[in-house]
């Protein structure tokens, strides 16, 4: 009749050391068979069956050691994680998830082509159609701007053409004002660009 020996483990996520104290175990004599799910141990007349495992191992990387007062059992894990137990009948972690075949992939997409985007800037440059004037009256020149002015002066009522007349003039050409309700208020003060420095030059 077989005696099963007193046993204890410790575990981490990627292994478990199965500790079975067996004193004065003869090396010679003492047998463990690994299995995937499967783990039997003998030495004369003690015995130690575990089946099925709580997670299946990898019987080619476990090994065990014979010790003066116990014999030490590594298994490796197929799996990461903790079992919690040595045996159990809940599903095989690795048979469920690790080796799931991946879905089959669907048909690949083509690959679009790369955008040519200084071909695509010249033609939206010569697409562009050149501004007029009357779009822009700064198109064109100073030509164009005198011409616009011109326009305006000449359909203005009079209060506009003296706010105008008054604003350039005393601004040094810096500021037009349409607004004579404002310009005549004082003297319209010279504002050069920003960045600019207004100087005003000797006869």
């Amino acid at each position: 009749m077989s005696v099963t020996p007193r046993h204890e483990f410790y575990e981490t996520d990627d292994k478990l050391t199965l500790s079975i104290f067996d004193k004065g175990a003869d090396p010679e004599k003492v047998t463990v068979e690994f299995g995937p799910r499967k783990l039997v141990y003998r030495h004369l007349d003690r015995e130690l069956v575990l089946q099925p495992l709580k997670g299946q191992i990898d019987p080619s990387q476990s090994n065990f050691s014979v010790g003066k007062v116990k014999v030490e059992i590594r298994l490796s894990k197929l799996a990461q994680g903790r079992w919690g137990a040595l045996v159990g009948d809940s599903p095989d972690p690795v048979a469920s998830t690790s080796f799931a075949p991946p879905p089959p992939a669907g048909p690949s997409e083509p690959r679009k082509p790369r955008k040519n985007w200084d071909g695509i800037t010249e033609a939206i440059l010569s697409a562009e159609k050149p501004i007029t004037p009357d779009q822009d009256p700064n198109a064109g020149g100073d030509a164009s701007v005198n011409e616009f002015f011109q326009k305006l002066f000449a359909n203005a009522d009079e209060d506009t053409k003296r706010a105008m007349m008054k604003s350039y003039s005393e601004s040094g050409g810096t500021t037009l004002s349409t607004n004579w309700d404002e310009v005549k208020k004082g003297k319209v003060e010279v504002k050069p660009p920003e960045g600019s420095e207004w100087k005003k030059w000797a006869a």
